[in-house]
């Protein structure tokens, strides 16, 4: 696939392939939206973060051209504030609508990703697309005062904390582990300097193991993403090292935010987690950047 062809629409820009994709939802519209320029060679800095603040939305990606001969395309990566060198929505996105435009793996059946954190393996599976959890950049116990800062930005008792740690592969996740599903749903959180990943057991024989919830802060104000691949391969990487939980197993993930995000989590032969989910295609056209 040649992600080098363009054509001059007129002296506003370039005329650029475009999509808009709905993540990890079995239902359109209920999952987490990624935008995608698919042509974006010759953009600046600048103008990729001033159209991903146009955006608006939590994530907005850019496909290239790979300089790593071992991958098939390079991403990058930007909210609307600054860029990311991994998330997990995104990968899986960027992967579906480079496959969508004629995308061919050079090697084998696995997709090859290049962004901030190196290569990345993609594949397909049965209902959509999985990503192969990267190693974490940051692991590990959580300071005491840390871990206070945390109970109080979401609103809860620090004793009611079951377990904590660093699950951070790039966006700067603490993890945060709660008894129940119910304790998970009924944070209300409040102002907070960190980013926040939190997940508690559903029942047994619930037909999801885990309720997930992520929050972070942008420019002060404490947002919650509907569903996130990076913080779920982290907290997958850490729950069942743990032995926490077992895969496979279902990830719900927006319950409270209005969402219907479901991640799958499932363990390979050789012990590599992977994070799977559907992605479906809501919106194809041009824009001029």
């Amino acid at each position: 696939m040649n992600l080098r062809t363009t054509t001059v629409s007129d002296n506003r820009g370039v005329k650029r392939r475009f999509a808009q994709v709905d993540v990890f939802s079995e239902q359109p519209f209920l999952g987490n939206p990624l935008a995608v320029v698919v042509d974006a060679e010759g953009m600046d800095d600048d103008t990729m973060q001033r159209f991903a603040r146009w955006t608006n939305l939590s994530e907005t990606t850019f496909l290239l051209t790979p300089t790593d001969p071992n991958a098939d395309y390079r991403v990058r990566i930007f909210t609307p504030t600054n860029e990311l060198p991994f998330a997990g929505h995104p990968t899986l996105g960027t992967a579906h609508v480079w496959l969508a435009h004629g995308g061919s793996p050079r090697r084998g059946d696995d997709v090859v990703q290049q962004c901030g954190v190196g290569l990345v393996s993609i594949r397909r599976i049965d209902n959509g697309l999985a990503f192969a959890a990267p190693p974490l950049i940051r692991g590990g116990a959580v300071s005491e005062s840390d871990l206070l800062e945390a109970a109080e930005s979401l609103g809860i008792d620090q004793s009611t904390i079951v377990d904590s740690a660093w699950v951070d592969n790039g966006p700067g996740w603490l993890g945060i582990l709660l008894e129940s599903a119910d304790a998970v749903l009924a944070i209300r959180p409040r102002a907070m300097r960190l980013s926040i990943g939190v997940v508690g057991p559903h029942p047994t024989g619930h037909a999801f193991a885990h309720e997930v919830r992520a929050f972070y802060s942008a420019n002060g104000v404490t947002l919650e993403d509907p569903v996130t691949g990076s913080l779920n391969a982290s907290l997958a990487q850490w729950l069942i090292e743990t032995g926490r939980a077992a895969p496979p197993y279902l990830v719900s993930q927006g319950t409270s935010i209005g969402h219907a995000g479901v991640v799958r989590v499932s363990v390979d032969e050789v012990g590599h987690v992977w994070i799977g989910g559907r992605v479906t295609t809501c919106i194809e056209g041009n824009v001029d950047i």
